[in-house]
């Protein structure tokens, strides 16, 4: 399936040489350092979407007044190319990242890209820097499409119209520094991350903005990221971060119910999917901080771990709030959260059988 926009490819004349990007591969962190190449697509209203192309990667030069500047309509995606046993690039789901891309479009009413053009600028992006593709295990190439409001003026009754999409990528070496170490949790119970008929489900960088301050009281307590509790009573977990979260109750696995509120997590539903293949039965519900530390008390609840295209799994393996404090099992990663992220990682690269199709080559 192709795009029917036709893409100009321009390559870098100053793309980093083979010994700098070697370096640079050996320890690239997460999202500090660049490939050479950018993919950018306009919008105009009355005109659609033009002027696509491949182009070196650098600077915008946008006006002071710009729209996305002084009312934040934007929104990105996140997903990996990853570089398989047998030398072939893929990435994972890209057509669902597609479709969740437009939902958020929907939702803060700009304009829906259609599904194989924004797989297809993924694929002539990594096709152009395919040689920052990591080969060491676990490191793959972030990458990120994005779309931003470009209209100049600062009127406040109507959306803006016009657009720029563009995708930039990333090497990426593990997004938590430790690895499968467990992280610690905080529980906020201050702040609130989003409310029904919000921008909850949204990949708006509004929600990100407007938990940095919880993030930032997460890592005064010593935590590594932070629990958002729903906005009413702040009682029943829905996420950790930008991530979702799964309980392990022995074979069985239960994760917050999508309400509007949450990110309908692209890992998340995969997890879903392939969990009674491992044995495991699912269950989308509700669970409040009590029935979690009541859980983990009485050995019920084993293990809990977050989810998400950066971070993979990730174990949790302590809570924090302002009153409570507890382990989760034994504070190390269980078996249930290692037999998952192996096998999530293996369909990713190669190492597993891909039963639903969701591999999808690159080159």
């Amino acid at each position: 399936m192709t795009s029917q926009l036709s893409f100009d490819q321009q390559r870098n004349p100053n793309a980093r040489g083979r010994e700098e990007r070697e370096r640079i591969l050996a320890n690239p962190g997460f999202g500090q350092i660049f490939t050479d190449h950018m993919v950018s697509i306009d919008f105009t209203e009355g005109q659609g979407w033009h002027d696509a192309r491949v182009e070196p990667y650098g600077p915008l030069v946008l006006d002071p007044a710009t729209s996305v500047f002084h009312y934040a309509q934007e929104l990105f995606e996140g997903l990996k190319a990853y570089r398989q046993a047998n030398g072939a690039i893929v990435a994972f789901r890209p057509f669902a990242n597609a479709a969740r891309f437009n939902l958020s479009a929907a939702r803060m009413a700009m304009p829906e890209l259609p599904e194989e053009t924004f797989v297809e600028s993924l694929e002539l992006l990594v096709q152009a820097d395919r040689d920052w593709v990591p080969t060491t295990e676990g490191h793959s190439l972030y990458l990120r499409p994005f779309i931003i409001a470009t209209q100049v003026g600062l009127g406040v009754n109507y959306p803006s119209k016009s657009y720029r999409y563009m995708a930039i990528a990333s090497p990426a070496a593990s997004y938590f520094a430790g690895g499968v170490k467990p992280v610690k949790v905080w529980l906020s119970t201050e702040y609130t991350r989003a409310a029904p008929g919000g921008t909850g489900f949204a990949k708006c960088g509004g929600n990100y903005a407007a938990a940095f301050v919880a993030q930032r009281q997460a890592v005064e307590q010593d935590c590594d990221q932070v629990v958002w509790l729903d906005a009413f009573e702040h009682r029943y977990v829905e996420e950790m971060g930008g991530m979702n979260l799964f309980f392990v109750f022995g074979d069985r696995l239960l994760t917050p119910a999508l309400t509007g509120t949450l990110l309908p997590g692209i890992t998340r539903d995969s997890i879903l999917t392939f969990a009674a293949e491992l044995g495991l039965t699912v269950e989308e519900g509700r669970i409040s901080i009590e029935e979690w530390q009541d859980g983990c008390a009485s050995g019920v609840l084993t293990e809990v771990f977050a989810c998400g295209t950066a971070a993979v799994v990730t174990p949790v393996g302590s809570v924090k709030g302002a009153d409570r404090e507890w382990t989760v099992g034994d504070g190390t990663p269980g078996p249930v959260t290692l037999k998952i992220r192996e096998e999530l990682m293996g369909i990713q690269y190669g190492t597993r059988p891909d039963n639903h199709g969701w591999v999808h080559k690159i080159c």
